[in-house]
């Protein structure tokens, strides 16, 4: 019998610092929700606008997969491991923090905000060595269809994570449906819409609405009107 949760935009937890502008679907920082403190092994979904010149100084982590996706302007990004990169909207970064990392991330901009997503996933085995990857995704890889973003293995599509999880990314127009199948018995899906209204097996969602599935095979998703959403599919025990 699958299960939902559904989690509305404005039901999000807001924090905002003047240079951040950060929506948090799950507890995060001093927003907590017992309710909401993560759903299987995804335990972060921020929703962030970064002012420009703004940024996060440098900090740590350790044992998550960490995955940035920019949605709108730059991010630059500096680590521990030596990495020096900008990520702009069209690409998809991601951190085995494992062992543990340092990195900081500003808006290299003076003259736009940038706007991104951060997601935190728990990982299969604690400890790994840190690792960054980072690449750029083709738009028209996902108009009208799934572009798989992410999973666990190097050789496909998209950035791998130490984690048995696969992410997707749709841009739709109004009309379009397809039919979602489960890549792991057991796993759950947590969308999230970026723009627009879509469904999902009948649960209407709209502009950053996000929903939790479990306990299912196959799902039906149909854009009601033009949709952008990320899937994430994610196993439910860590």
């Amino acid at each position: 019998m699958k299960n939902t949760v559904l989690h509305k935009a404005d039901s999000r937890g807001h924090a905002d610092h003047g240079w951040l502008n950060a929506y948090h679907s799950f507890s995060f920082a001093s927003y907590y929700d017992p309710e909401r403190v993560q759903f299987g092994t995804l335990r972060v979904l921020n929703d962030d606008t970064v002012a420009a010149g703004m940024g996060f100084g440098t900090h740590s982590h350790d044992n998550m997969e960490i995955i940035t996706i920019p949605l709108e302007g730059d991010l630059a990004h500096k680590d521990s491991m030596g990495n020096t990169e900008v990520i702009k909207n069209g690409d998809v970064q991601v951190m085995s923090a494992g062992t543990g990392i340092q990195h900081s991330e500003f808006n290299p901009n003076h003259d736009q905000r940038t706007k991104l997503l951060q997601i935190w996933v728990f990982p299969k085995e604690p400890n790994v060595t840190p690792r960054y990857q980072q690449i750029t995704l083709n738009p028209e890889d996902r108009k009208n269809k799934l572009q798989q973003i992410l999973s666990p293995n190097p050789e496909d599509a998209g950035v791998w994570i130490h984690q048995d999880a696969w992410f997707y990314l749709g841009k739709f127009e109004a009309g379009i449906s397809q039919t979602y199948t489960i890549n792991k018995k057991g796993n759950g899906l947590y969308a999230f819409v970026l723009k627009g209204t879509l469904t999902i097996d009948s649960e209407e969602l709209n502009t950053r609405d996000g929903l939790g599935i479990t306990d299912f095979e196959t799902l039906d998703i149909e854009a009601i009107t033009d949709a952008e959403f990320l899937l994430m599919e994610i196993p439910m025990k860590h």
